[in-house]
C-alpha cells in the first residue's frame, strides 16, 4: 500500500506541513511527486487541491487515521521532483511558508483550454474513392456526398468550414469517421509568443578575449566541472555572443538553457537576438502573457519542444528535464529579486538548481554586484574580462560631469544644463538620437543642499536619512531622528529641500525647450499594455522619434547605433538613497547609461548633472571604472558590517495594527537577545564574529494601504548563522499570540 505526503492548497501556517493519506489502488502506479491532487481535508472532509510533496510505502499513522485522497486534479500538472526539492530549499533559505514556495516554483498550476485544430480528409486509398462516391444515394446521402466531392477537390478541410460552409452535421461526419471513409485529424498547436521560423544568423566570429571564455567553460564542462562563472565586461563588449556560443554547445550536447534578464523591457530586443540564431528552439515566460501562452510554454518546455527559456526570474523554474547551463545577464540588477515571500534572489536560487541539475551558472554585467565580484575574489566564482567593445570603432563614450551648484550659482534652474541642452542641439541639428534618463531609484524623500550638495546623514549608519511627516528626518536601519534643518548645517544655504520631478515634467519642459523635436518618453504609464515597451522600443529603434525619456528601464541593455548622447538628469537621486548600496547602485546606473551612447561606429558622449561631483561612485563611473570602485566600497562595507563581508537578515513585521506590528518586533528582539546571550557564552573568545542586532524601527516605507511596517536588522558574517536564527523564530513565532494578524516576512541578503 502507498501513501502520498501532500501540502494542503490553503494559506495558513498551521497547515503549512506534511498531511499523509492513502493513495487507492486505480492511482498507484499513475500518482508522481509534483502532481496536483484533490483530497478530503477537515473533519467535513471537504474537497481541496493539494501538491502531492513525496510518496512512500510506510506511514507513521494508524492505518484507521488515514484518510484516501479523491484523486488526481482534472487540470492538474505534474512537474519535476527537483522542482519541489527546490521549493523545500528556498523554504529554509530565505523563509517563508512551504507552499508560497510552492506557488513560487511551479510557474503554471492549472491548464487553460487548448488551441484546437481539426482537420478532415480521405481515409481511403485513392484508387477506391470514385467507386465510393458512385455509390453515395444524392438525395438520401446529399450531405455526405456534399464533404466527399470537396474533398475530392481539396485532400483535406479545416473541420471548421466542413461544419460551417459545407453545413455538415456532426453525425455525418462521425458516421463516415466509423466507416473509415474519412479521417478528423487533431493537432494542439501551441501558442508561441514569438514569431515561428528557423534561425537566420550565423554564429559570429568571436574575438580573442570572447573565444577564451567560451573555451574555458566548455573545457570545464566537458571534464565535468560545473561552477558558477562572472563574466565581467564593459559595455558593448559582446556578452551575448558568448552567451551564445555557450548555448549551441549545450544544444550540441543535448542539454537546455534558462537565459535570465532583468526587465520585461528587455524581452524583446533580447529574444529576437536569440531567436534569429536559434530559431524556433527558444521561447520567452514572462507576467505580461496570457495565462495560455505561458502554460503552453509551460507544456512546450516539458516536452522538450524548446530548448531555450529566455526571460526574467520566474523563467528560472522552467521544467526543463536536461538542464546545462543557467545564464544571468546584467547580475547586478535588483529586479532579481523577488518582493513577496520567499524573497529569493534569482542568482542564489539558480546556483542552487544549478547544482541538482549538475549545471552551469554563467553571471554577466559591465558592473557586477558588490557580492559576485567579491565572490570571485574568494574563489567562490571564476572571473573572466572582457575590456574591449566588440565593435572596434565603438570607443567607450565620452563623458561629461556638469556641477548643478554652479548651475545654479549661474542663474539656470532649469532641469537641462547649460551643457546638456547644447549638446541635444547640436544632436538635433545632425539627425542623430539622444536619451534623457531620470535617475528616479532609490528616492526615499531624502533632502540635501543645492548650494554645496551636501545629503543629511545618520551618524550611526552612514546611509541618508528619511524625510517624514512633521519635519522629521528617520534613519530606517538604526532609529536615529532629527529635526528636519532650515539651513544647510555645512554651509548656511537656505537652498536645502527635497528633490522630485518625474517624466511626464520633463518632457513637458523639453518639448517647450526644443519644440521641433520628436519625443517618446518611457515609464510606467506609457507601458502599461500588454506590448507598451517592445512598442517605444520598437519605434525609437526605428528612428521615429529623437529623443527618449524615461527611468532606469531605457539604460539596461538596450542597442541604439544612432543615440550618440545620454543625458543623466539627477544622478543624486540614487546616491543619497536611504540603503547602504546606495553608492553602488549609483554608480551602476551612470555606468549602464553611458554604455548606451556610442554603440555604433558614431562616436557617444555622455552628460552627468549631479550636485555631488567629487564623490566616488559619480567621478569613477565617469570614467567606468568599476575595481577602483570595488576597492572603495569595499572598506565602507567591511567597517559597518553590511554585505558583501557580512550577512544581513531584515524581519519585516506588518499589521493594522501598529502597536501589534512593534510588539511583534520587540518580541523578536528578546528572542534574539537570548539567542546573542548563548552565542557569547559558548564563543567568548570571538565576540568579533558574534551577531550584531539593529532596531526595532519603522521600515522604510512605514505604511502602505493603512498597513504598519516595523523592522528588526540582523547581521553576521556566516550567512548560515542568520537561517539558524530564523528558524528559532519561525519555530516559536511568538507575534502568533497576538489577536490582530501579524505578518513577518525574512530577507536575507549576503
Amino acid at each position: 500500500m502507498k501513501y502520498a505526503g501532500v501540502i494542503v492548497d490553503i494559506s495558513g501556517g498551521k497547515l503549512d506541513r506534511v498531511f499523509t493519506y492513502r493513495i487507492p489502488e486505480a492511482l498507484a502506479d499513475r500518482l508522481c511527486v509534483g502532481m496536483q491532487a484533490e483530497v478530503p481535508f477537515g473533519p467535513a472532509n471537504r474537497r481541496v487541491s493539494a501538491y502531492v510533496v513525496e510518496l512512500s510505502d510506510s506511514c507513521a499513522y494508524e492505518e484507521a487515521q488515514v484518510k484516501e485522497l479523491f484523486g488526481i486534479a482534472q487540470k492538474g500538472i505534474a512537474v519535476e521532483s527537483e522542482l519541489i526539492r527546490l521549493a523545500a530549499w528556498m523554504k529554509e533559505e530565505y523563509g517563508s511558508s512551504m507552499l508560497q514556495a510552492l506557488k513560487t516554483v511551479l510557474p503554471v498550476r492549472k491548464s487553460v483550454a487548448p488551441v484546437r485544430k481539426r482537420r478532415v480528409s480521405w481515409a481511403l486509398p485513392k484508387q477506391e474513392r470514385a467507386a465510393f462516391l458512385g455509390g453515395v444515394n444524392p438525395r438520401r446521402q446529399a450531405a455526405q456526398l456534399r464533404l466527399l466531392t470537396a474533398l475530392t477537390q481539396e485532400d483535406t478541410l479545416p473541420y471548421e468550414t466542413v461544419t460551417q460552409k459545407l453545413h455538415i452535421a456532426v453525425p455525418t461526419i462521425r458516421a463516415l469517421q466509423e466507416k473509415g471513409i474519412i479521417r478528423v485529424e487533431e493537432e494542439n498547436p501551441y501558442r508561441n509568443p514569438i514569431a515561428g521560423g528557423v534561425g537566420r544568423d550565423q554564429a559570429a566570429v568571436l574575438n580573442e578575449e570572447q573565444q577564451y571564455i567560451a573555451d574555458s567553460v566548455c573545457a570545464d564542462d566537458q571534464k565535468g566541472i560545473h561552477k558558477t562563472y562572472l563574466i565581467h565586461g564593459v559595455t558593448g563588449s559582446g556578452k551575448t555572443e558568448v552567451y551564445m556560443s555557450l548555448i549551441a554547445h549545450m544544444l550540441a550536447t543535448g542539454r537546455q538553457t534558462i537565459v535570465l534578464i532583468p526587465e520585461i523591457a528587455l524581452t524583446y530586443q533580447t529574444v529576437m537576438r536569440f531567436y534569429r540564431r536559434f530559431g524556433d528552439q527558444v521561447s520567452i515566460l514572462n507576467s505580461r502573457m496570457s495565462a495560455g501562452e505561458r502554460y503552453d510554454q509551460f507544456v512546450r518546455a516539458q516536452k522538450g519542444d524548446i530548448r531555450i527559456m529566455v526571460g526574467p526570474r520566474s523563467a528560472l523554474f522552467t521544467p526543463f528535464t536536461h538542464l546545462g547551463l543557467i545564464i544571468v545577464d546584467e547580475e547586478h540588477e535588483t529586479s532579481y529579486k523577488s518582493e513577496t515571500s520567499p524573497r529569493y534572489h534569482a542568482v542564489g536560487v539558480a546556483r542552487r538548481r544549478a547544482a541538482m541539475a549538475g549545471a552551469s551558472v554563467v553571471l554577466g554585467s559591465a558592473t557586477p554586484s558588490m557580492e559576485s565580484y567579491y565572490r570571485c575574489h574568494t574563489g567562490e566564482y571564476r572571473l573572466f574580462t572582457l575590456k574591449q567593445r566588440a565593435v572596434r570603432e565603438a570607443a567607450l563614450a565620452s563623458v561629461e560631469v556638469v556641477d548643478l551648484r554652479k548651475e545654479l550659482e549661474a542663474g539656470n534652474k532649469s532641469i537641462l544644463s547649460r551643457c546638456l541642452a547644447q549638446r541635444i542641439d547640436e544632436r538635433l541639428s545632425r539627425g542623430e538620437q539622444s536619451i534623457l534618463f531620470l535617475n528616479r531609484r532609490g528616492f526615499s524623500g531624502f533632502i540635501s543642499c543645492r548650494s554645496c550638495g551636501k545629503a543629511m546623514k545618520c551618524p550611526h549608519c552612514d546611509v541618508s536619512l528619511t524625510l517624514h511627516r512633521g519635519g522629521r528626518l528617520i534613519c530606517h536601519y538604526c532609529g536615529y531622528e532629527e529635526a528636519a534643518p532650515r539651513v544647510c548645517p555645512s554651509c548656511g544655504s537656505r537652498y536645502i529641500a527635497g528633490f522630485g520631478i518625474g517624466t511626464q515634467k520633463v518632457e513637458t519642459m523639453v518639448a517647450k525647450q526644443f519644440p521641433g523635436a520628436r519625443i517618446l518618453r518611457m515609464d510606467a504609464d506609457t507601458t502599461a499594455g500588454k506590448d507598451g515597451h517592445a512598442t517605444i522600443l520598437s519605434a525609437f529603434a526605428d528612428e521615429k522619434a529623437d529623443i527618449l525619456i524615461g527611468t532606469q528601464m531605457i539604460v539596461k541593455g538596450h542597442d541604439f547605433p544612432k543615440v550618440t548622447l545620454v543625458g543623466v538628469l539627477a544622478a543624486d537621486l540614487s546616491l543619497h538613497g536611504s540603503h547602504y548600496e546606495a553608492a553602488e547602485r549609483t554608480f551602476q546606473l551612470l555606468t549602464q547609461a553611458a554604455g548606451r551612447a556610442g554603440r555604433g561606429r558614431l562616436p557617444g558622449q555622455v552628460v552627468i548633472q549631479t550636485y555631488s561631483p567629487e564623490h566616488y561612485s559619480i567621478r569613477l563611473a565617469a570614467g567606468q571604472d568599476y575595481e577602483s570602485f570595488y576597492e572603495e566600497e569595499l572598506p565602507y562595507r567591511q567597517m559597518l558590517h553590511y554585505p558583501p563581508v557580512y550577512a544581513m537578515m531584515t524581519i519585516l513585521f506588518a499589521s493594522q495594527d501598529e502597536a501589534a506590528a512593534g510588539r511583534s518586533a520587540r518580541a523578536a528582539e528578546a528572542l534574539v537577545e537570548r539567542y546573542i546571550g548563548r552565542w557569547k557564552e559558548t564563543y567568548a573568545p570571538d565576540r568579533a564574529r558574534e551577531p550584531e542586532m539593529i532596531g526595532p524601527c519603522d521600515a522604510p516605507v512605514s505604511k502602505i494601504s493603512d498597513i504598519y511596517r516595523k523592522t528588526l536588522y540582523i547581521k553576521h558574517v556566516d550567512r548560515r548563522v542568520l537561517v539558524t536564527i530564523k528558524n528559532g523564530l519561525e519555530s516559536l513565532a511568538p507575534w502568533k499570540s497576538e489577536r490582530t494578524d501579524v505578518s513577518v516576512q525574512y530577507d536575507i541578503s549576503g
